[in-house]
Protein backbone atom coordinates (compact mmCIF):
# COMPACT_ATOMS: atom_id res chain seq x y z
CA UNK A 1 0.00 0.00 0.00
CA UNK A 2 1.52 3.23 -0.81
CA UNK A 3 1.17 6.59 0.68
CA UNK A 4 -1.32 7.93 -1.46
CA UNK A 5 -3.27 4.79 -1.47
CA UNK A 6 -5.64 4.11 1.46
CA UNK A 7 -7.19 0.76 2.84
CA UNK A 8 -10.75 1.88 1.36
CA UNK A 9 -8.99 2.70 -2.19
CA UNK A 10 -7.39 -1.02 -2.02
CA UNK A 11 -10.53 -2.54 -0.95
CA UNK A 12 -12.95 -0.56 -3.25
CA UNK A 13 -10.49 -1.54 -6.29
CA UNK A 14 -10.37 -5.09 -5.35
CA UNK A 15 -14.29 -5.50 -4.30
CA UNK A 16 -15.41 -3.47 -7.62
CA UNK A 17 -13.29 -5.95 -10.03
CA UNK A 18 -14.79 -8.75 -8.67
CA UNK A 19 -18.30 -8.09 -8.57
CA UNK A 20 -17.91 -6.59 -11.96
CA UNK A 21 -17.47 -10.62 -12.72
CA UNK A 22 -21.03 -10.76 -12.62
CA UNK A 23 -22.57 -8.77 -15.08
CA UNK A 24 -26.29 -7.12 -15.82
CA UNK A 25 -27.40 -10.54 -17.46
CA UNK A 26 -26.74 -12.51 -15.20
CA UNK A 27 -28.34 -11.04 -12.06
CA UNK A 28 -31.42 -10.48 -14.63
CA UNK A 29 -31.36 -14.52 -14.82
CA UNK A 30 -31.07 -15.12 -10.65
CA UNK A 31 -34.21 -12.51 -10.44
CA UNK A 32 -36.09 -14.47 -13.42
CA UNK A 33 -35.63 -17.47 -11.89
CA UNK A 34 -35.61 -16.69 -8.20
CA UNK A 35 -32.16 -18.77 -7.98
CA UNK A 36 -29.59 -17.71 -4.36
CA UNK A 37 -26.47 -16.19 -6.30
CA UNK A 38 -23.96 -18.88 -5.19
CA UNK A 39 -21.57 -18.61 -7.71
CA UNK A 40 -20.96 -14.63 -6.79
CA UNK A 41 -20.71 -15.81 -2.96
CA UNK A 42 -18.36 -18.24 -3.73
CA UNK A 43 -16.25 -16.00 -6.21
CA UNK A 44 -16.38 -13.34 -2.86
CA UNK A 45 -15.47 -16.73 -0.39
CA UNK A 46 -12.38 -17.36 -2.17
CA UNK A 47 -11.26 -13.95 -2.25
CA UNK A 48 -11.57 -13.47 1.98
CA UNK A 49 -14.42 -11.00 1.69
CA UNK A 50 -16.92 -12.82 3.80
CA UNK A 51 -15.18 -12.67 6.28
CA UNK A 52 -14.53 -8.46 6.21
CA UNK A 53 -15.47 -8.03 9.89
CA UNK A 54 -14.73 -11.24 11.87
CA UNK A 55 -11.70 -10.92 13.85
CA UNK A 56 -8.21 -12.51 11.73
CA UNK A 57 -8.19 -14.84 14.74
CA UNK A 58 -11.62 -16.04 14.09
CA UNK A 59 -10.51 -16.47 10.39
CA UNK A 60 -11.53 -13.71 8.87
CA UNK A 61 -9.52 -10.24 7.85
CA UNK A 62 -10.84 -7.90 10.81
CA UNK A 63 -11.62 -4.78 8.47
CA UNK A 64 -13.14 -1.68 9.67
CA UNK A 65 -17.07 -1.29 9.42
CA UNK A 66 -15.41 1.97 6.65
CA UNK A 67 -13.41 -0.51 4.13
CA UNK A 68 -16.55 -3.31 4.64
CA UNK A 69 -19.06 -0.24 3.84
CA UNK A 70 -17.39 0.36 0.80
CA UNK A 71 -17.12 -3.04 -0.37
CA UNK A 72 -21.32 -3.50 0.05
CA UNK A 73 -21.32 -0.21 -1.86
CA UNK A 74 -19.40 -1.88 -4.90
CA UNK A 75 -21.09 -4.94 -4.78
CA UNK A 76 -24.85 -3.06 -5.21
CA UNK A 77 -22.95 -0.39 -7.73
CA UNK A 78 -21.89 -3.20 -10.07
CA UNK A 79 -25.74 -4.03 -10.90
CA UNK A 80 -25.98 -6.70 -8.80
CA UNK A 81 -28.12 -4.74 -6.48
CA UNK A 82 -29.34 -5.86 -3.57
CA UNK A 83 -29.48 -9.65 -4.73
CA UNK A 84 -25.50 -9.42 -4.96
CA UNK A 85 -26.01 -7.22 -1.38
CA UNK A 86 -28.09 -9.29 0.30
CA UNK A 87 -26.07 -12.48 -0.52
CA UNK A 88 -22.96 -10.88 1.35
CA UNK A 89 -24.10 -8.82 3.34
CA UNK A 90 -25.34 -12.31 5.65
CA UNK A 91 -21.78 -13.00 6.28
CA UNK A 92 -20.68 -9.64 7.16
CA UNK A 93 -23.17 -7.61 9.86
CA UNK A 94 -25.58 -10.29 11.38
CA UNK A 95 -22.83 -12.37 12.96
CA UNK A 96 -21.52 -9.15 14.96
CA UNK A 97 -23.48 -9.93 18.34
CA UNK A 98 -21.62 -13.76 17.87
CA UNK A 99 -18.32 -11.40 17.65
CA UNK A 100 -18.60 -9.37 20.72
CA UNK A 101 -20.63 -11.36 23.04
CA UNK A 102 -20.62 -14.98 22.24
CA UNK A 103 -18.63 -17.54 23.83
CA UNK A 104 -15.15 -18.89 23.09
CA UNK A 105 -16.26 -22.11 22.04
CA UNK A 106 -18.92 -20.80 19.98
CA UNK A 107 -16.53 -18.01 17.70
CA UNK A 108 -14.20 -20.50 17.56
CA UNK A 109 -16.17 -23.31 15.96
CA UNK A 110 -18.44 -21.14 14.06
CA UNK A 111 -16.73 -17.75 12.56
CA UNK A 112 -14.12 -19.26 11.10
CA UNK A 113 -16.67 -21.11 8.72
CA UNK A 114 -18.50 -18.06 8.67
CA UNK A 115 -15.29 -16.27 7.11
CA UNK A 116 -14.62 -19.42 4.21
CA UNK A 117 -18.42 -19.24 2.88
CA UNK A 118 -19.36 -22.97 4.39
CA UNK A 119 -22.69 -22.52 6.02
CA UNK A 120 -25.39 -19.84 5.52
CA UNK A 121 -27.14 -17.91 8.56
CA UNK A 122 -30.72 -16.46 8.77
CA UNK A 123 -31.26 -14.20 11.44
CA UNK A 124 -34.46 -14.24 13.31
CA UNK A 125 -36.01 -11.17 14.72
CA UNK A 126 -38.71 -9.65 13.32
CA UNK A 127 -42.34 -10.70 13.83
CA UNK A 128 -45.81 -10.13 12.47
CA UNK A 129 -47.83 -8.80 15.48
CA UNK A 130 -44.51 -6.55 16.71
CA UNK A 131 -43.45 -4.37 13.69
CA UNK A 132 -41.02 -2.29 14.62
CA UNK A 133 -41.77 -2.63 18.38
CA UNK A 134 -39.62 -5.84 19.24
CA UNK A 135 -40.42 -5.88 22.89
CA UNK A 136 -43.63 -6.86 22.25
CA UNK A 137 -42.26 -10.37 20.27
CA UNK A 138 -44.40 -13.39 21.04
CA UNK A 139 -41.84 -15.81 20.43
CA UNK A 140 -40.75 -17.58 23.87
CA UNK A 141 -37.92 -20.10 25.28
CA UNK A 142 -39.01 -21.98 28.31
CA UNK A 143 -36.11 -23.23 30.02
CA UNK A 144 -35.33 -27.14 30.46
CA UNK A 145 -32.56 -28.98 31.99
CA UNK A 146 -29.54 -27.90 29.86
CA UNK A 147 -31.38 -25.85 27.75
CA UNK A 148 -34.19 -24.08 26.19
CA UNK A 149 -37.70 -25.08 24.21
CA UNK A 150 -38.22 -22.73 22.02
CA UNK A 151 -42.36 -21.55 20.68
CA UNK A 152 -43.48 -18.74 17.85
CA UNK A 153 -43.05 -16.96 14.78
CA UNK A 154 -40.92 -14.78 12.80
CA UNK A 155 -41.51 -13.31 9.58
CA UNK A 156 -39.34 -11.37 6.76
CA UNK A 157 -36.22 -13.79 7.73
CA UNK A 158 -33.58 -13.68 4.67
CA UNK A 159 -31.92 -16.88 4.05
CA UNK A 160 -33.86 -19.32 5.81
CA UNK A 161 -34.56 -21.66 2.37
CA UNK A 162 -31.00 -22.25 2.64
CA UNK A 163 -29.67 -21.60 5.72
CA UNK A 164 -28.06 -24.06 8.21
CA UNK A 165 -27.98 -21.42 11.00
CA UNK A 166 -29.84 -18.95 13.12
CA UNK A 167 -29.41 -16.42 14.93
CA UNK A 168 -33.22 -16.01 16.64
CA UNK A 169 -34.17 -13.69 19.50
CA UNK A 170 -37.26 -14.77 21.86
CA UNK A 171 -38.46 -14.11 25.04
CA UNK A 172 -37.15 -15.50 28.26
CA UNK A 173 -38.63 -13.35 30.81
CA UNK A 174 -42.13 -11.48 30.65
CA UNK A 175 -42.55 -7.98 29.18
CA UNK A 176 -42.28 -4.93 32.07
CA UNK A 177 -43.46 -1.97 31.25
CA UNK A 178 -40.22 -0.16 33.32
CA UNK A 179 -37.83 -2.35 31.48
CA UNK A 180 -39.82 -3.40 28.00
CA UNK A 181 -36.16 -4.37 26.12
CA UNK A 182 -35.14 -6.19 28.79
CA UNK A 183 -35.60 -10.41 28.87
CA UNK A 184 -34.99 -11.45 25.57
CA UNK A 185 -32.11 -13.78 24.97
CA UNK A 186 -30.40 -14.51 21.73
CA UNK A 187 -29.51 -17.92 20.77
CA UNK A 188 -27.35 -19.31 18.13
CA UNK A 189 -28.53 -22.81 16.72
CA UNK A 190 -29.70 -25.04 14.21
CA UNK A 191 -32.08 -24.16 11.86
CA UNK A 192 -34.05 -27.29 12.37
CA UNK A 193 -36.50 -27.83 9.68
CA UNK A 194 -38.44 -30.95 11.63
CA UNK A 195 -39.25 -28.36 14.30
CA UNK A 196 -39.00 -24.78 12.25
CA UNK A 197 -42.00 -24.27 9.26
CA UNK A 198 -40.29 -22.42 6.31
CA UNK A 199 -42.65 -20.77 3.93
CA UNK A 200 -41.26 -18.23 1.45
CA UNK A 201 -43.03 -15.44 1.12
CA UNK A 202 -43.47 -13.93 -2.53
CA UNK A 203 -42.41 -10.16 -2.91
CA UNK A 204 -41.65 -7.45 -5.05
CA UNK A 205 -37.84 -7.49 -5.44
CA UNK A 206 -34.84 -8.71 -4.81
CA UNK A 207 -36.35 -12.55 -5.70
CA UNK A 208 -32.59 -14.13 -6.11
CA UNK A 209 -32.52 -14.16 -2.37
CA UNK A 210 -35.28 -15.45 -0.59
CA UNK A 211 -37.45 -14.29 2.57
CA UNK A 212 -39.66 -15.94 5.05
CA UNK A 213 -42.03 -16.59 7.35
CA UNK A 214 -40.90 -19.13 10.35
CA UNK A 215 -43.28 -21.05 12.35
CA UNK A 216 -41.39 -22.85 15.45
CA UNK A 217 -42.87 -25.32 17.24
CA UNK A 218 -41.02 -26.76 20.38
CA UNK A 219 -37.12 -26.39 18.98
CA UNK A 220 -34.83 -27.19 21.76
CA UNK A 221 -31.77 -24.99 22.18
CA UNK A 222 -28.87 -25.63 24.31
CA UNK A 223 -27.33 -23.70 26.96
CA UNK A 224 -24.39 -23.47 25.30
CA UNK A 225 -26.69 -21.94 21.93
CA UNK A 226 -26.96 -18.66 24.30
CA UNK A 227 -25.48 -15.76 22.74
CA UNK A 228 -23.90 -13.57 25.87
CA UNK A 229 -26.11 -13.38 29.19
CA UNK A 230 -30.05 -14.48 29.40
CA UNK A 231 -32.09 -11.64 29.00
CA UNK A 232 -29.80 -9.59 27.58
CA UNK A 233 -30.05 -10.16 23.66
CA UNK A 234 -31.77 -6.96 22.89
CA UNK A 235 -29.08 -4.84 23.90
CA UNK A 236 -26.37 -7.11 21.61
CA UNK A 237 -28.64 -6.78 18.84
CA UNK A 238 -28.08 -2.58 18.89
CA UNK A 239 -23.86 -3.41 18.47
CA UNK A 240 -25.35 -4.48 14.69
CA UNK A 241 -27.93 -1.78 14.31
CA UNK A 242 -25.81 0.98 13.71
CA UNK A 243 -23.35 -0.70 11.32
CA UNK A 244 -26.11 -2.20 9.22
CA UNK A 245 -28.45 1.34 8.89
CA UNK A 246 -25.24 2.95 7.60
CA UNK A 247 -24.39 -0.05 5.42
CA UNK A 248 -27.76 0.01 4.09
CA UNK A 249 -27.06 3.82 3.34
CA UNK A 250 -24.26 2.91 1.23
CA UNK A 251 -26.08 -0.06 -0.45
CA UNK A 252 -28.90 2.90 -1.70
CA UNK A 253 -25.64 4.97 -3.10
CA UNK A 254 -24.39 2.17 -5.09
CA UNK A 255 -27.78 1.28 -6.48
CA UNK A 256 -28.61 4.84 -7.60
CA UNK A 257 -24.83 4.75 -8.94
CA UNK A 258 -25.60 1.49 -11.01
CA UNK A 259 -28.60 3.06 -12.63
CA UNK A 260 -27.29 5.96 -13.59
CA UNK A 261 -24.48 4.79 -15.12
CA UNK A 262 -26.92 2.69 -17.55
CA UNK A 263 -29.41 6.02 -17.72
CA UNK A 264 -26.29 8.17 -18.25
CA UNK A 265 -25.30 5.81 -21.23
CA UNK A 266 -29.08 5.30 -22.66
CA UNK A 267 -28.61 9.44 -22.57
CA UNK A 268 -25.77 9.49 -24.89
CA UNK A 269 -26.63 6.99 -27.27
CA UNK A 270 -30.18 7.26 -27.52
CA UNK A 271 -31.63 9.45 -30.42
CA UNK A 272 -34.93 11.07 -30.86
CA UNK A 273 -35.70 14.64 -33.07
CA UNK A 274 -31.79 13.40 -34.75
CA UNK A 275 -30.05 14.50 -31.50
CA UNK A 276 -28.90 12.62 -28.41
CA UNK A 277 -31.69 12.76 -25.41
CA UNK A 278 -29.12 13.63 -22.97
CA UNK A 279 -28.97 17.29 -24.93
CA UNK A 280 -32.44 18.23 -23.23
CA UNK A 281 -31.87 19.79 -19.94
CA UNK A 282 -35.21 18.05 -18.72
CA UNK A 283 -32.88 14.74 -19.37
CA UNK A 284 -29.72 16.16 -18.20
CA UNK A 285 -31.11 18.36 -15.19
CA UNK A 286 -32.53 15.10 -13.11
CA UNK A 287 -29.51 12.50 -13.98
CA UNK A 288 -27.36 15.79 -12.33
CA UNK A 289 -29.09 16.41 -9.53
CA UNK A 290 -29.19 12.29 -8.83
CA UNK A 291 -25.70 12.15 -8.24
CA UNK A 292 -25.40 15.49 -6.09
CA UNK A 293 -27.65 13.72 -4.05
CA UNK A 294 -26.05 10.55 -3.84
CA UNK A 295 -22.26 12.02 -3.33
CA UNK A 296 -24.13 14.00 -0.72
CA UNK A 297 -25.35 10.63 0.66
CA UNK A 298 -22.21 8.76 0.66
CA UNK A 299 -20.45 11.97 2.51
CA UNK A 300 -22.84 10.92 5.78
CA UNK A 301 -22.51 7.37 5.34
CA UNK A 302 -18.54 7.78 5.43
CA UNK A 303 -18.98 9.89 8.32
CA UNK A 304 -21.04 7.70 10.52
CA UNK A 305 -18.84 4.66 9.65
CA UNK A 306 -15.52 6.77 10.66
CA UNK A 307 -17.57 7.43 14.19
CA UNK A 308 -18.30 3.84 14.53
CA UNK A 309 -14.61 2.63 13.74
CA UNK A 310 -13.37 4.97 16.25
CA UNK A 311 -15.63 3.92 18.70
CA UNK A 312 -17.63 6.79 19.04
CA UNK A 313 -21.21 7.49 19.05
CA UNK A 314 -22.55 7.73 15.75
CA UNK A 315 -26.56 6.70 16.32
CA UNK A 316 -27.93 9.84 14.61
CA UNK A 317 -25.02 10.30 11.73
CA UNK A 318 -26.11 6.45 10.76
CA UNK A 319 -29.87 6.72 11.04
CA UNK A 320 -29.22 9.95 8.40
CA UNK A 321 -26.99 7.74 6.49
CA UNK A 322 -30.00 5.33 5.74
CA UNK A 323 -32.18 8.04 5.27
CA UNK A 324 -30.09 9.69 2.62
CA UNK A 325 -28.67 6.96 1.19
CA UNK A 326 -31.91 5.35 0.54
CA UNK A 327 -33.56 8.55 -0.50
CA UNK A 328 -30.98 9.13 -3.18
CA UNK A 329 -30.84 5.85 -4.16
CA UNK A 330 -34.66 5.73 -4.93
CA UNK A 331 -34.67 9.02 -6.61
CA UNK A 332 -31.86 8.24 -8.69
CA UNK A 333 -33.30 4.63 -9.51
CA UNK A 334 -36.70 6.22 -10.71
CA UNK A 335 -35.30 8.95 -12.48
CA UNK A 336 -32.96 6.48 -14.48
CA UNK A 337 -36.54 4.69 -14.93
CA UNK A 338 -37.94 7.60 -16.68
CA UNK A 339 -34.62 8.64 -18.81
CA UNK A 340 -35.30 5.26 -20.68
CA UNK A 341 -39.08 5.87 -21.39
CA UNK A 342 -40.83 2.99 -22.22
CA UNK A 343 -37.72 0.71 -22.57
CA UNK A 344 -37.58 1.29 -18.84
CA UNK A 345 -40.53 -1.21 -18.18
CA UNK A 346 -38.44 -3.83 -19.92
CA UNK A 347 -36.34 -6.36 -18.08
CA UNK A 348 -33.59 -6.42 -20.76
CA UNK A 349 -32.68 -3.02 -20.06
CA UNK A 350 -31.95 -3.70 -16.14
CA UNK A 351 -33.49 -0.58 -14.43
CA UNK A 352 -36.64 -1.88 -13.44
CA UNK A 353 -35.21 -4.09 -11.36
CA UNK A 354 -33.12 -1.62 -9.80
CA UNK A 355 -35.63 -0.02 -9.55
CA UNK A 356 -37.77 -2.84 -7.36
CA UNK A 357 -34.57 -3.16 -5.26
CA UNK A 358 -33.57 -0.06 -4.22
CA UNK A 359 -37.70 0.53 -2.89
CA UNK A 360 -37.08 -1.63 -0.37
CA UNK A 361 -34.27 0.55 1.86
CA UNK A 362 -37.09 2.91 2.41
CA UNK A 363 -38.72 0.55 4.42
CA UNK A 364 -35.91 -1.81 6.18
CA UNK A 365 -34.54 -2.44 8.55
CA UNK A 366 -36.40 0.77 9.31
CA UNK A 367 -38.64 3.02 7.49
CA UNK A 368 -37.84 6.69 6.59
CA UNK A 369 -40.74 7.54 8.91
CA UNK A 370 -38.78 6.18 12.01
CA UNK A 371 -35.58 7.70 11.33
CA UNK A 372 -37.68 11.01 11.22
CA UNK A 373 -39.34 9.38 14.65
CA UNK A 374 -35.22 8.62 15.91
CA UNK A 375 -34.17 12.22 15.15
CA UNK A 376 -37.07 14.08 16.13
CA UNK A 377 -37.17 12.94 19.62
CA UNK A 378 -33.16 12.18 20.20
CA UNK A 379 -31.77 14.87 18.79
CA UNK A 380 -34.05 17.54 19.00
CA UNK A 381 -35.28 16.37 21.77
CA UNK A 382 -39.10 16.71 20.94
CA UNK A 383 -41.88 14.89 22.62
CA UNK A 384 -42.59 10.89 21.15
CA UNK A 385 -45.48 10.45 19.39
CA UNK A 386 -45.77 6.90 20.64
Amino acid sequence: MTAEESSVDIVRKATRELARKFDNDYWLEKDRKHEYPWEFVKTFAEGGWLGAMIPEEYGGIGLGLTEAGVMMSEIAASGAGMSGGSAIHFYVFPPAPIVRHGSEEMKREWLPKLARGEILMAFGVTEPTAGVDTSRIKTKATKIDGGWVVNGQKVWITNAQNAHKILLLARTSPRREDKPLHGMTLFFTDLNRERITVREIEKLGRAAIDSNELFIDNLEVGDDEVVGEVDKGFYYLLDGLNPERTVVGLEGVGLGRAALELATKYANDRVVFDRPIGKNQAVAHPLADAWIRLEAAELMCMKAAELFDAHQPCGPESAAAKFLGAEAGWQACDRALSTHGGFGYAKEYHIERLWREVRLLRNAPFSQEMVLNYISTQVLGLPRAY
